[in-house]
């Protein structure tokens, strides 16, 4: 077992020290607060023979945890309060980890004071602690490290987490109706394909008439799904599966990543809230006195969307090479005009951080905009697709019915 020399202050304020075995540097720094020691100095002072023994058996108990979004939330709320409030990293994780109800909070917690007494920084830590804690997130987080602006980094990703809650909740509850609209249409074809339209063509076949146009076409669309269902399933599973392994590659991937941004309603609101985390990425940054050129590599890590990352990538090297960061966004294009020169004015007047966080703002009202409109129109576009194909089914029914008893008139 690996021994660690201390050097602590007690109580009295006296400096007190010696030797601890323990599993771990993290181990040490917890027996010294259980005897009311505040460590000032711990290293290790030799190895023995079992300390990869210990050290597997520690990585054992430390596995990462996985959160739930509410509880990731609540975790970016309370550090960040605390932070804010003048508590150092690990005392705020303690408190924490000590009076925090949530079991798998405190969990995550002690996982990420042992990571950070081992000497690693705080994204890295949140890696190891829980897998819910993603690149994003922690590339922030990375970012708020450097800048020495962690709290606001923070406070900025708990309302950006906030904010995507309430969008799927919003899209859950706009898709409730639709969904059950849906389900009442199966149902209803269910009833047409096989009790109705039989007994409508054999009334029909029976007076001598032939079928409306409406009706021949939607029974055999019917007759085609009964006899190639199998055909059909084979082909989306082909194209499914075939899509997934494009995607796979770099190519595909960019391809997707770009065409995403491009969809309908969803792709709008992927750029806009890109949009509004670079100018608050960039702004805490640049602020905090983060040179131009660094700002800019860390806030490429930030998206997800590897297009995006190409783009910053491009802008990257136009500004090493000793372009402004306005007219490099301006070449590489993709990029809002008005985001621009919103930076253009900023690099002009020598407040760029005050122009990125003006931007920022008004990204994040227009961010709540495109979100409030496109939870506003799901609803509508899909019960406007199930009225079209109840009102073509109905049709199809209708005019058979009208046309068979026209026939039975016409013979009386």
């Amino acid at each position: 077992m690996p021994t660690f020399a201390y050097t602590a202050l007690n109580t009295s304020g006296q400096t007190v020290t010696g030797s601890l075995a323990v599993n771990s540097r993290a181990e040490a720094f917890r027996k010294l607060e259980a005897q009311a020691l505040t460590p000032v100095k711990v290293a290790e002072e030799a190895k023995s023979a079992q300390s990869t023994a210990s050290a597997a058996a520690k990585l054992e108990d430390n596995q990462p945890v996985r959160l739930k979004r509410s509880q990731v939330i609540l975790f970016t709320e309370e550090l960040a309060d605390m932070l804010d409030g003048g508590l150092q990293i690990d005392q705020a994780l303690r408190v924490i980890m000590e009076r925090q109800e949530d079991v798998g909070l405190r969990r995550v917690s002690s996982i990420l004071r042992d990571q950070l007494r081992e000497g690693s920084t705080v994204a890295k830590a949140l890696k190891k602690a829980s897998p819910s804690f993603d690149d994003l997130y922690c590339n922030l987080v990375a970012a708020g490290e450097v800048s020495g602006s962690l709290a606001p980094i923070l406070r900025r990703l708990g309302q950006s987490l906030t904010v995507m809650a309430e969008l799927q909740s919003k899209v859950t509850q706009a898709m409730i109706y639709p969904a059950f609209l849906v389900s009442a249409c199966v149902v209803l074809m269910v009833v047409f394909m096989t009790v109705m339209v039989p007994q409508i063509t054999d009334l029909l076949d029976k007076s001598g008439q032939k079928l409306p146009f409406a009706t021949q076409m939607l029974i055999s669309f019917n007759s085609f799904l009964a006899a190639y269902w199998w055909v059909i399933l084979a082909i989306i599973t082909i194209i499914s599966l075939s899509f997934k392994a494009f995607i796979a590659t770099p190519k595909g991937l960019m391809w997707w990543h770009e065409a995403k941004l491009k969809i309908p309603l969803f792709g709008p609101v992927i750029a806009t809230r890109f949009y509004a985390q670079f100018s608050h990425s960039m702004g805490s940054l640049v602020g905090h006195g983060v040179p131009l050129l660094n700002s800019i590599r860390l806030v490429s890590k930030i998206s997800a969307n590897v297009f995006i990352q190409s783009l910053l990538d491009k802008v990257t090297g136009l500004v090493a090479e000793g372009g402004s960061l306005s007219s490099s966004l301006k070449k590489v294009g993709s990029f809002p005009l008005m985001l621009v020169d919103m930076i253009a004015v900023g690099e002009q007047t020598g407040q760029l951080s005050k122009s990125l966080e003006k931007s920022a703002v008004r990204y994040d009202k227009e961010l709540d905009k495109r979100i409030k409109r496109m939870t506003a129109l799901i609803s509508p576009i899909i019960i406007l697709v199930m009225a079209v194909v109840v009102g073509v089914v109905a049709y199809s029914i209708i005019s058979a019915v009208f046309q068979s008893v026209n026939g039975i008139k016409s013979r009386v």
